[in-house]
């Protein structure tokens, strides 16, 4: 089963993502704080992430350097989503996509596996 980390600080957002990912054969877990996901994931090992752009105590990108910086996440795919089109800088801090919110999430299980 893949696993997913989703990185978000919006609990109605995370929930929904999360039901809809395990519906589609995802393990996932869940970070609300970017300052947590660089340990999180050294525990889970997550296959792919897909974190907020805007957290509460940084930014999605300086999240991705965090995790490029490690050598078990240099290569991970890592979606970068938000609101706003920021899809340069995501793409510049290492980012593999962005996707622009709302997500769909019709697509976004589809989305998840062409990167593993």
């Amino acid at each position: 089963m893949p696993r997913v980390m989703i990185v978000d600080d919006d609990r109605t957002t995370i929930k929904l993502l999360e039901t809809l990912l395990m519906m589609d054969g995802f393990e996932v877990t869940l970070v609300a704080r970017g300052g947590d996901v660089l340990a999180a994931a050294r525990r889970d090992r997550p296959d792919v992430f897909l974190i907020d752009y805007h957290l509460s105590d940084m930014e999605g990108v300086d999240v991705v350097h965090d995790l490029r910086g490690d050598p078990q996440f240099a290569q991970a795919p890592i979606i970068i989503a938000s609101g706003m089109n920021v899809e340069t800088e995501a793409k510049r801090a290492g980012a593999s996509m962005f996707l622009i919110k709302p997500l769909d999430p019709g697509t976004l299980a589809a989305t998840l596996r062409s990167l593993l």
